[in-house]
């Protein structure tokens, strides 16, 4: 009689797919939405969330990173609102910069002139948007074990899933190494900031990414990545068509969704089938694929708990910009000061669920 599965010791990790659809979800609220309120409360959720569950693994301390990056985009977009003019125009001008005259050809472009406090709102709302967006994925990386995470693909999307996770754990490991050798240049005595610093970093920095691609590798064609079994080939084409057509579709429903606030009758009817047809071409196309997997990663109460409420945060947004647009979208012509809706503001804490509920992840012992 064959013994049961031994059960897992001491606190484990949430499932990866749970923690990138929290952070989706919240990013689809955050897409519907340019009132500066709801935004910052969507990254407050998503940051305590972070600080509240991530790990001390090396690609958990990539969130700073693209906080960093979504200042950058906040004030890149400032900046151009501010140099090229704004498309809103406005009445309230705060300072008038040297207007340079351009060619006929470029017309509807300007550099300088009179800069109005409603282009400049503008701007920032649309830039604090786009910051927002940056701030959930960067949250699902740092939450998320890329390593996980390709477990948990189809296979059919397995050799997609290698490129995708070597993609996303550049950033995450780039930070690592910058880090490390910023501190074994203060413990030498050198200095750490500067130009000087960051092209003396560089060379060893490229050279550890060099050696992770290298080890990667000889890690893939060790297990024997990219061997398939022999299907034939009708089947390979009729996964392929049905996996692209159902992606398509789905694309195309979310666009309608997302873009009319969910008033488009032919929006969910679309977006169910192009689900269907999806996985049942990923599950043709996975009959390729010969691999197994070791202990994968269970999906429990903590995982729907946690992919339901960004969800619920996704979905209650969407439903609410439909009806409330002037709450969610406010205007600069005429200049109004943003609003903070109740009833959305409390649909955005639902994304604090995964802080209570989700494991505590475990901590090395160092």
């Amino acid at each position: 009689m064959p013994s049961p599965p031994a059960r897992r010791l001491g606190p484990r990790l949430l499932h990866p797919g749970a923690w990138w659809l929290w952070a989706l979800g919240l990013a689809a609220g955050a897409s519907r939405t340019t009132n500066p309120v709801l935004l910052l409360l969507i990254a407050a959720v998503a940051g305590y969330v972070v600080a509240a569950r991530r790990s001390d693994a090396p690609w958990a301390r990539s969130y700073g990173a693209f906080l960093r990056i979504g200042l950058v985009v906040l004030g890149l977009r400032l900046a151009f609102a501010v140099l090229l003019g704004s498309p809103v125009g406005g009445t309230h001008v705060l300072v008038t910069l040297p207007h340079l005259p351009l060619p006929a050809w470029a017309q509807g472009v300007r550099l300088g002139g009179p800069v109005a406090v409603e282009g400049v709102l503008f701007a920032c709302y649309e830039g604090l948007k786009l910051a927002v967006l940056l701030l959930c994925v960067g949250a699902a990386n740092a939450l998320a074990s890329p390593a996980r995470l390709l477990r948990c693909l189809p296979g059919a999307l397995y050799e997609v899933g290698v490129a995708a996770v070597v993609a996303t754990t550049f950033a995450p490991n780039l930070v690592a190494d910058i880090r490390r050798l910023r501190a074994a240049r203060r413990l030498r005595g050198r200095e750490d900031r500067g130009v000087r610093a960051v092209l003396a970093v560089g060379l060893p920095v490229l050279e550890g990414a060099l050696e992770r691609s290298v080890g990667l590798a000889a890690a893939m064609d060790s297990r024997g990545f990219g061997r398939t079994a022999d299907v034939p080939r009708r089947i390979v084409r009729t996964a392929g068509a049905l996996t692209l057509l159902g992606l398509l579709a789905v694309c195309s429903a979310t666009y309608g969704l997302l873009g009319a606030g969910g008033r488009t009758a032919w929006a969910v009817p679309l977006l169910l089938a192009g689900a269907a047809a999806a996985a049942g071409g990923l599950a043709l196309g996975g009959r390729r694929s010969v691999r197994t997997r070791y202990r994968p990663d269970p999906w429990a109460l903590p995982e729907w708990l946690t992919a339901g409420s960004g969800l619920a945060v996704a979905g209650l947004l969407v439903l609410l910009a439909g009806r409330h647009p002037e709450a969610f979208s406010p205007s600069v012509v005429p200049l109004t000061a943003p609003q903070l809706p109740l009833t959305a503001a409390a649909a955005v804490l639902i994304g604090l669920l995964p802080a209570l509920v989700a494991p505590d992840p475990p901590r090395s012992s160092r």
